[in-house]
């Protein structure tokens, strides 16, 4: 029978004592190993990673595009917003 951790591959990290201490209470209390803990931290990690990701990605695409109706000149208006760095 095959298990969900049956592709892992071992790690060294290094901790500190304070984090040592809380990652052992935290095993404690959750009734869970260190390796589950960590597990379950570097999972967390990337679905944050993601989903600051396709934030980013939605915020650009929402943006895209956001001058096409505007008759400005781009080359007048960058020299006007420039010339206001020289004050």
């Amino acid at each position: 029978m095959m298990t969900c951790y049956d592709n892992t591959v071992r790690t060294i990290i290094d901790l500190t004592d304070e984090q040592l201490r809380g990652l052992t209470e935290l095993c404690r209390k959750e009734h869970i190993s260190r390796a589950e803990a960590i597990r379950r931290a570097v999972a967390r990690l990337l679905e944050e990673r993601a989903a600051a990701r396709e934030t980013r990605r939605d915020a650009l695409n929402a943006s895209f595009g956001l001058w096409k109706d505007r008759a400005a000149d781009t080359d007048a208006y960058l020299a006007g917003v420039r010339s206001e760095w020289e004050r």
